[in-house]
This record gives C-alpha cells, sequence and structure tokens, in this order.
C-alpha cells in the first residue's frame, strides 16, 4: 500500500510537460517585448502624474490628487484602451486611498438618486422587453404606415420617443430589434434593410438626448450644471430643450438615409404584414403603458408636486415589476438592470465631484485666462462652435458616451467658460455633442449590434458616407440651438454666475 501511494504521488508525463508549458509560457510573457502602445501610455501618465504633482504649486494637494487621477484615467480610456468601467472605478478608488476624498464620499454616490433612477428605469425597460410590449406598440404604430417611405418616417418617430421611458442606448437598440427584424422581413428588400439598419442606431443615438434619462452621459451633465452654476435642470426641462434637438436630427438622419441608401423604386414600395408576437399570458398590455405614461408625466410635472423624480421611478418600477400586472416578477426584471453601467456611472460622478470640490475645475478655468493673458478673445459663438466640433467627434478616441461626457465636461466645456460663455450651456453643448457616434462601427453599442446582425445589413463605409454628410448638418444644428433656440428656454449664452472655488 505504500508503494502504491508513492507511485501515486508520482507526477505523469503528462502533468510534467504541462508544467514545464506553464512555465514556460509565464517566462515568455514576462520577457516577451511591450507593445508601443503600452509604453506611450505608461511613459504618459508618468509624465502626467509628476507635473501635475511637483509643478502645479497653485494648486492643493487634493486638487493636485484629483487631476492626476482624472489624467491617469483619461491616458487608460485614450491610449491604453483598457474597459471603461474597471477603469473609472479604479480611478475612484485611487481617490479615496490617496485621500482626495472621504470613503463617504464613495459610498454616498453609489446610492445617490441619480444610481436609483436608472435602476428603477432599467427595472421599467426590462418589464417593456420580457413583456414583449414595446415590440408590439412599435408594430401597431407602423401597420398605418403602407410605403417604405412612410414607414420610414414613421419608425423615426416611434424610436425617437421611446427614449423617455427606457434609459440607455443598449437597451433601446436590444428592446428594438425584434421589431427592425419584423420590418425588414415585411419588406424583402435589401437595400432597404440596409436603410433601416443605418435608420435604428441613428435614431437611437440622436433621440437620446430628448430624455434626461436618455443617457448616462445627461446624469452626469445635469449634476455639473448643478454644482458650476446652480442650474437645476429637471426632467421637463431637459425635454424642453434636447426634445426639439433630438427630433430635428433625427428627421434628418432618415431622410438623409433615405436619399443616400434607397431608390425612389425603394421608398414607393409597398409594405406587407408585420408580425406581431403576442402576450404568452392575459397581463394587458394597457396597464404597462398607463404605469410607464404615468412615471413620465409625474417626472415632468415634478416641479409642481415636488416628489422626487428617483422615488416616482422607484414606485412605477415596482408597479410595473409583479406578476398579476405585467407577468414579470422584480426578480426577473433586475436581470436586465447594466449594473456595469451603474458603477461606471457612481465612480465617474465621484471623480467629477473631486474635480469641484477640491478646486481643480476652477483652477483650469483661471490657467486658461492666464495663460491667454487677454490677448485671445473668442466671440460666443466661436467658443461654443469649439466646442461642438471637440465634443461630435470624440467619439473617434474615446469609445463610450458616459466616458465622453466625464471628459470633455471638465477638459473642455469648463475651460472654455473662460472666455465668458456660460459654463451650462458649454457643459449642455458637449453633453449633447457626445451622443453623435455613428462614424465607426465600434463608436457606439447600438451601431455594433445592427452592423453585426444576422442579416447583411450595412458595413463601414456605409456608415462614413452617412456621417460625411450627417456630422457637419449635426454641428451646425448644434451651434444654432445654442445661439437662437435655448436661450429662449432658459439657457442663457453669457455667464450669470462664478464658478465655485472650492465647495
Amino acid at each position: 500500500m505504500e508503494g502504491a501511494s508513492m507511485l501515486h504521488s508520482v507526477p505523469t508525463t503528462r502533468a510534467t510537460v504541462g508544467a514545464f508549458a506553464d512555465a514556460e509560457g509565464r517566462q515568455a510573457w514576462l520577457f516577451r517585448p511591450l507593445s508601443p502602445r503600452l509604453v506611450i501610455g505608461l511613459l504618459s501618465l508618468q509624465a502626467c502624474t509628476f507635473v501635475i504633482l511637483y509643478e502645479l504649486d497653485g494648486l492643493p494637494i487634493e486638487g493636485r490628487l484629483s487631476l492626476s487621477v482624472f489624467a491617469g484615467v483619461l491616458i487608460a480610456w485614450v491610449v491604453l484602451g483598457l474597459p471603461d468601467m474597471p477603469v473609472a472605478l479604479a480611478g475612484a478608488l485611487a481617490l479615496v486611498v490617496s485621500g482626495a476624498v472621504d470613503e463617504e464620499a464613495l459610498f454616498a454616490t453609489l446610492g445617490s438618486e441619480i444610481i436609483w433612477l436608472l435602476i428603477a428605469a432599467f427595472v421599467m425597460a426590462s418589464v417593456m422587453r420580457s413583456s414583449g410590449t414595446a415590440e408590439r406598440l412599435a408594430a401597431v404604430a407602423l401597420t398605418r404606415c403602407r410605403t417604405v417611405s412612410r414607414m420610414f418616417w414613421g419608425a423615426t418617430l416611434v424610436i425617437a420617443l421611446t427614449a423617455f421611458v427606457i434609459p440607455s442606448t443598449s437597451a433601446r437598440a436590444a428592446i428594438l430589434m425584434p421589431v427592425f427584424f419584423g420590418l425588414s422581413s415585411a419588406i424583402g428588400r435589401p437595400s432597404v434593410t440596409r436603410g433601416l439598419a443605418l435608420l435604428f442606431p441613428s435614431v437611437i443615438l440622436l433621440s437620446a438626448c430628448a430624455s434626461l434619462t436618455g443617457a448616462g452621459a445627461h446624469l452626469i451633465a445635469a449634476d455639473f450644471m448643478r454644482r458650476v452654476s446652480d442650474t437645476d435642470i429637471g426632467f421637463a426641462h431637459w425635454a424642453l430643450l434636447g426634445g426639439p434637438f433630438g427630433f430635428v436630427t433625427s428627421l434628418l438622419a432618415c431622410g438623409l438615409i433615405q436619399l443616400l441608401f434607397l431608390s425612389a423604386e425603394d421608398r414607393r414600395a409597398a409594405i406587407g404584414t408585420l408580425p406581431v408576437r403576442h402576450r404568452s399570458n392575459s397581463c394587458s398590455d394597457a396597464t404597462v403603458l398607463t404605469i410607464m405614461g404615468a412615471t413620465v408625466l409625474l417626472w415632468a410635472t415634478n416641479a409642481l408636486h415636488g416628489q422626487n423624480i428617483a422615488v416616482i421611478a422607484l414606485v412605477g418600477a415596482l408597479l410595473a415589476a409583479s406578476k398579476p400586472v405585467s407577468g414579470i416578477s422584480l426578480k426577473e426584471a433586475l436581470k436586465g438592470v447594466e449594473w456595469n453601467l451603474l458603477l461606471f456611472l457612481a465612480a465617474t460622478l465621484l471623480i467629477g465631484e473631486a474635480l469641484l470640490t477640491s478646486g481643480t475645475a476652477r483652477y483650469l478655468v483661471d490657467q486658461t485666462l492666464a495663460a491667454l493673458g487677454g490677448h485671445l478673445s473668442l466671440a460666443p459663438w466661436m467658443v461654443i462652435a469649439i466646442a461642438a466640433v471637440i465634443s461630435s467627434l470624440a467619439h473617434i478616441v474615446i469609445m463610450s458616451r458616459t466616458a465622453r461626457a466625464s471628459v470633455l465636461i471638465p477638459a473642455v466645456a469648463l475651460p472654455l467658460s473662460a472666455f465668458g460663455v456660460d459654463p451650462s450651456v458649454l457643459i449642455f453643448v458637449t453633453t449633447i455633442g457626445s451622443g453623435f457616434c455613428q462614424t465607426l462601427m465600434v463608436s457606439a453599442k447600438p451601431v455594433l449590434l445592427f452592423g453585426s446582425a444576422e442579416t447583411l445589413t450595412f458595413t463601414q463605409a456605409d456608415l462614413l458616407r452617412l456621417a460625411l454628410f450627417l456630422l457637419p448638418l449635426f454641428v451646425a444644428l448644434l451651434v444654432a440651438f445654442s445661439l437662437f433656440v435655448w436661450p429662449l428656454l432658459g439657457l442663457p449664452i453669457e455667464t450669470l454666475s462664478t464658478m465655485p472655488a472650492k465647495a
């Protein structure tokens, strides 16, 4: 028995070879040459950290630590191409460990009103997706469209309206994907399928600006606007500002897609019967839609009744995610919550708060003025145009919409306010501009989702062709709305308040 025990303790040839292979693999990994991208990223991080910590004497230590973390996060996203959420979370933890912010600030951000609002909104969106309510509603709304052209315009309006009840552009894309397949099969034209595949993600992305909950970036912007200039923008005010712009740009994209990718014969083609997935239970779509409509109405009128919109959303989520109402349990609906986005949003909110409370944002504005020395003067329209162009092109470098907002607001919007333009309008412009992300296949999840569908849809060349016409018009409209429309709706151009030096 002892010999047998010893025999079994001797490693086999396969185990020995495997161990040597693992050791060689680890050795090869340790000694393999570093990629140029990694070297550039590490050197940039080291240089930025050194300059910020030892050369910026006018900034307190909390501000230098906050700016170092912000620079590190930006380098990790842009240069190293690391995933958004882990980098943002690491940055938030670095702020806590270094003492730039308190631990309580981290936990308070995770439990903030913004996070609970999105949790509830995701639950309601999950109910609409799992029950098929959104799909059936869209099919019913489009049954009156007898030609392809009318269907394109009708689909644009339907998709745009979903921004008010479904948070996250990726969630809207997942919910509307069955509608796309139904329309594509009912028409049966490859060119129309390509046009639809371009239309759906384009309208999803462009119309997101109509709603405060349309993207996590909007909540970051609203938080910055409140902290920087005491502009408390609610659901109704955001819809008043962003709604017209979102609908106009969505309709513009619809028209361009039809002109660029559909022939006259395609536009006049008749549409067959649209397939509709029937409910698998006896619950009524009307009940779910009533809850959603009441929730949105209460959001829009919270200035009258004074109830917090996050509380309203939680009540609506509890009502919608119940078996007797929708056939979907709360446990099942919670599976549709994008927890990755929530953690990412909480981390970026903490980084933004650190930049403001430490006085870093004020310092950047002051340094911009000092560097200019009064020699450079830009008209307000030029400042807004610069912000619009930079934010609209930022998707080529930073893929995440929320990440773009968290970078552009402190790095572009706040320094540009040194030219006398109100920081709130610059924050709004950069946030809306960052919503344009249709140039590359990997620029946004909805584009990637529809571009990689099972049926042949569109190519990278098609995206570039659309962006070539759409991007200049988008930037021009963004500047025009900033100068002529939004000031009439309570978002002035001139600076009305000063940025707090340190909270």
